[in-house]
């Protein structure tokens, strides 16, 4: 067996295992489903892996130490995804443990294994169970573990495989995600290409995909099984900034970006980071990392749409579609617009989709519409920017969906004026707490009264279904009419009278006497009155009214008080 190897014996394998996860990355795009469907981790990986490839050959008799540091300082800018950034986290250890090796025998391998490890724990906000950093960790723990009565670096890697090959295949039961798709992860899955194909060129074997023994899984993820309604922020956002100086803290950043997303990895080296982070205001965080250096690169993607077309079986447009990311991103001004002097105590801001609900909201003293809402959040950019036009002291901001309420509160601390966000999570808890609204009552005295007439209001929405699905107990097929009541399921139905009619039967049960019907883009105003004779006949006590709202994708948005 091999004891110890030079640099250019590894880089020799590390080459190897490029072209193993090159070879391999189809097969761990077909199994991606963590967080969510939102991108491709083969892919991302062999993109990253293999942005060292250039530099790596270009090193003149190298050692160790310099292989690794060409590595760290390679994948770091060449990181995509999620998966890419870890991985350059896991060379990112090795750099600093091998610093200075000529050669490299098991027993530095395996503690630049923990070191990797470390470094891509350290860097996640949420590590989960059942990921790469999962296989990674237990590879590193299996190799360190053996180093100490074998320095062998043939021996220490082989162990550090077969462990990654055992805890790889445990995956699949340590996360709910994975287990409901029945797959592994496809981050360790990628890990274990790397390290089998190191191992394999360090014996002189030809490289073969990757498998794994008895393993009861799915060869690929089945994406019919999941709603793009389950992602909570939406916008896959990942970009690379040359720091103002190499000991600047990112402490506080790694803070401010963990509030407003998920999923968040940092990477750095001394001359640049590297940051990965699911959010809805993407904007917003590549504004506050500027203030730490200069933009460099970055890729947004939005996940629902990816996560829509992937469990229709089409194909998910990603930005690694195109050949390569060219232009910089401008920074977002945020002093672009200017602040309306106030000419009044208070204002009213307002998010709502169609003509006609913004004609409520408008004859109910709102000052700037925004048009957004469901499937079309706007930004914290596009609500700070109505702020701003409102002549008002103190804007109050209604939301109406509470996929905006966080993107609304944002932009408190982003002006001088005084912003008051009432978390309204659908079009009638706005209206019925603007219609509580008293122009002459103190900032406080408002809040709490429009909070507690919201809790007075039941919301039912009527939609459709964009395919088939198993939701809650309920057999969903794409086309049937979906009703909501509160932010439940209520049913569905090929006939929308049926529904109408259950919901209403919801309305009398609580006792609501005071019921409008908003009406969308998509019917005619018979179609609305058959809705409201049909709740004329269940509720006949209470008062009815149908208006046109306009909305899209809603057919009725219905308001009972």
């Amino acid at each position: 067996m091999i004891h110890a190897i030079n640099g250019s014996e590894l880089r020799r394998l590390l080459l190897a295992a490029g072209s193993a996860i090159e070879l391999n990355k189809e097969h761990i795009n077909e199994l991606n489903v963590f967080p969510v469907p939102d991108g491709d981790t083969g892919t991302n990986m062999s993109m990253t892996f293999n942005a060292a490839v250039p530099e790596l050959q270009k090193l003149p008799s190298p050692t160790a130490s310099k292989v690794a540091d060409t590595m760290a300082s390679s994948l770091l800018r060449g990181a995509r995804g999620n998966s890419g950034v870890i991985l350059s986290l896991l060379f990112r250890g090795m750099s600093k443990t091998m610093k200075g090796a000529e050669e490299c025998d098991g027993a530095l391998f395996a503690k630049s294994l923990t070191a990797g490890v470390e470094a891509a724990y350290k860097a996640v906000m949420k590590p989960a169970e059942g990921t790469i950093l999962t296989v990674s960790r237990l590879a590193a723990a299996s190799a360190s573990d053996f180093a100490r009565k074998n320095k062998n670096f043939e021996a220490v890697l082989e162990k550090a495989v077969k462990a990654a090959e055992k805890a790889l295949a445990e995956t699949v039961n340590q996360n709910p995600t994975l287990k409901k798709a029945g797959v592994v992860d496809a981050g360790g899955k990628g890990w274990l290409t790397i390290l089998d194909a190191m191992l394999r060129a360090l014996r002189g074997e030809e490289f073969v995909p990757v498998t794994v023994s008895k393993m009861p899984v799915k060869e690929q993820a089945d994406f019919s099984e999941f709603e793009s309604g389950e992602i909570t922020f939406a916008f896959d956002t990942v970009f690379i900034v040359r720091k103002q100086n190499a000991d600047i803290d990112l402490s506080p950043l790694r803070s401010y970006l963990n509030n407003i997303g998920d999923c968040l990895v940092i990477g750095e080296d001394d001359e640049a980071f590297k940051v990965h982070v699911h959010t809805n205001i993407p904007g917003d965080a590549l504004s506050e990392a500027q203030k730490y250096g200069t933009l460099e690169l970055a890729k947004i993607e939005n996940m629902r749409l990816q996560a829509d077309a992937l469990a229709e079986g089409r194909t998910a447009i990603s930005t690694d579609d195109l050949e390569k990311i060219e232009e910089e991103l401008e920074a977002e001004n945020t002093d672009a617009a200017e602040e309306a002097a106030p000419e009044k105590r208070y204002g009213i801001v307002s998010v709502c989709a169609g003509d006609g609900l913004a004609s409520v909201f408008t004859e109910l003293g709102a000052d700037g519409i925004i048009s957004g809402g469901q499937t079309m959040n706007p930004s914290t950019q596009d609500i700070l920017t109505a702020i701003r036009k409102t002549p008002a002291e103190i804007v109050f901001v209604f939301p109406n969906n509470k996929n905006i309420i966080m993107a609304a509160e944002q932009t408190v601390e982003l002006t001088e004026k005084k912003v008051i966000v009432i978390p309204s999570k659908t079009i009638p808890q706005g209206i019925t707490a603007l219609l509580n609204f008293d122009p002459d009552a103190e900032p406080e005295d408002n809040t709490a009264a429009m909070l507690d007439a919201m809790g007075n209001v039941d919301t039912m929405q009527i939609t459709y279904a964009a395919r088939d699905s198993d939701f809650d107990g309920h057999d969903i097929h794409a086309g049937d009419y979906l009703a909501l009541f509160g932010s439940a399921l209520y049913g569905t139905d090929k006939d929308v009278s049926v529904l109408l009619r259950g919901l209403a039967e919801k309305a009398k049960e609580a006792g609501r006497s005071c019921i409008t019907i908003f009406y969308g883009e998509d019917l005619s105003e018979e179609e609305a009155q058959l809705a409201q004779k049909i709740f004329e006949e269940v509720c006949p006590k209470a008062d009815i009214a149908t208006i046109q709202g306009g909305q899209p994708v809603y057919y009725y948005l219905i308001s009972a008080e």
